[in-house]
């Protein structure tokens, strides 16, 4: 589960942003910053926030999947919607229901 340290060391680090499922209270709002991956065989890039990406790497460690895999499962419940959003608000949304 992740949670908010201002002294645990980071195992990795994007910008001064531990990655590692604590983040710094002082980096807690870094922007955005983009990925690229592969969803459905296809190439795709996805800005979401450390906060997030953490999350994510952690909920598919849980569900026993490759990042790739789970937001692949996301976006296809995404389309699925009536009134579909983009793939980082879904991916976003999906954390918080998760939570």
């Amino acid at each position: 589960m992740l949670g908010l340290s201002p002294d645990r060391p980071c195992r990795s680090t994007v910008a001064s942003t531990c990655i590692d499922g604590h983040l710094n209270l002082k980096d807690m709002y870094h922007p955005p910053v983009k990925r690229s991956m592969t969803v459905a065989g296809h190439q795709t890039s996805i800005s979401l926030e450390p906060l997030f990406w953490d999350r994510l790497r952690v909920a598919a460690e849980a569900d026993g999947l490759p990042v790739n895999a789970l937001v692949a499962q996301i976006d296809v419940a995404r389309l699925e919607s009536q009134t579909p959003c983009g793939l980082a608000s879904a991916i976003r949304l999906w954390l918080m229901a998760r939570a």
